[in-house]
């Protein structure tokens, strides 16, 4: 049995990571707060459903390891899409996006070791 404590903190620092954005982003689709951010910065209706949806997908590869870097790329850029729309609208508080992007390149960076060893 392998007992690897960092591999397996970074797996429970994925597991975290992708469970919490699942459920954030279901709460983003489904809020009305949202959609009343989103409509007050002048973005059309079917953005927060788009965004929200690429998020539950991006977050649901995540999770699953044999798509997990592909989830790891589609969350970063997701972040930063998030951060640049706050960014453009003057809300300028992106600390959490920008935490959980630094998780994903942590947990990429774990991807990437495996990969190599595995490959050794």
């Amino acid at each position: 049995m392998n007992t690897n404590p960092l591999k397996s903190r970074i797996l429970l620092l994925r597991w975290t990571l992708g469970m919490v954005v699942l459920l954030e982003s279901i709460e983003f689709v489904f809020s009305a707060s949202a959609a009343h951010f989103l409509a007050k910065t002048g973005l059309p209706s079917w953005f927060q459903p788009v965004l929200g949806g690429a998020e539950i997908i991006a977050a649901v590869l995540f999770l699953v390891p044999y798509t997990a870097r592909a989830g790891s790329y589609l969350l970063l850029l997701i972040f930063a899409l998030a951060a640049a729309v706050h960014v453009l609208h003057g809300q300028y508080d992106v600390g959490g996006l920008v935490v959980y992007a630094a998780a994903v390149i942590v947990c990429i960076g774990r991807q990437e070791n495996t990969a190599a060893e595995l490959n050794s």
